[in-house]
């Protein structure tokens, strides 16, 4: 009997030593995570414009400046992606969190290092899609808004599929600059030309087929290439 209360008195005491060291690695955790929030709220109120409460255009500028990235960079729009901003040019202080929280990094340093990252991350074609669709809404600029104009569309194509389908974006940028029928673009056509990057063999088109749920856009493409061509 004495041996067996021995053997509990053993158990519990390393249970409580268990027990204080998870007590102590969780109350470190939870310190550095306070700390790495106040210096993430820090940077957020070195450029927030204190009348919105928010970072506006001008601060955005100036985080680009400090980042040495210019504020048209596709980079910042996948920074806005990771942060799920809502506003074009503007941050809040829960979107800034959200995406500097994901990304580690709390200090100007941290984030130069990050971005290179994020940018592997928006690629993969598991998020790409979602980033793709994100850029149409976010630049969205008024309540209930559902079209963006040719030449932003054409700026925001260049930005974002140009360095991965640039003969495609190319010349259906030069066919939408030219044509008349189309003033706006809306998220239906946006998203078809995607799909038609990633399906359509190019620049034959052999597997178009315009009986297909393809935006007629497209099919207008689609013909005007072949007009040229012939």
């Amino acid at each position: 009997m004495p041996r067996t209360s021995s053997r509990k008195g053993s158990t519990n005491s390393a249970s409580s030593n268990n027990s204080s060291a998870v007590d102590l690695f969780r109350s470190a955790t939870g310190k550095a995570a306070s700390k790495e929030l106040e210096r993430i709220d820090q940077l957020f109120y070195s450029y927030v414009n204190n009348s919105f409460g928010m970072i506006d255009p001008e601060g955005i500028e100036a985080f680009c400046s400090d980042l040495e990235v210019d504020h048209t960079n596709v980079q910042i729009l996948m920074l806005a992606w990771k942060m799920q901003a809502e506003k074009q040019g503007y941050f809040t202080i829960e979107e800034w969190r959200r995406g500097l929280k994901a990304l580690r990094a709390d200090t100007i340093i941290k984030l130069k290092k990050a971005l290179p990252e994020l940018e592997k991350e928006v690629r993969r074609p598991s998020n790409f899609l979602d980033f793709y669709s994100y850029a149409f809404r976010y630049c969205l600029t008024e309540e209930k808004q559902k079209s963006i104009d040719i030449e932003s569309i054409c700026q925001l194509l260049d930005l974002v599929l140009g360095s991965q389908f640039h003969s495609q974006v190319d010349l259906f940028v030069q066919y939408i600059r030219t044509q008349v029928d189309y003033k706006v673009i809306n998220m239906d056509q946006w998203m078809g030309f995607y799909r038609f990057c990633n399906e359509i063999s190019f620049p034959d088109f052999s597997n178009y087929d315009p009986e297909l749920a393809w935006p007629l856009i497209l099919d207008n493409f689609v013909e005007w290439m072949r007009a040229k061509r012939s």
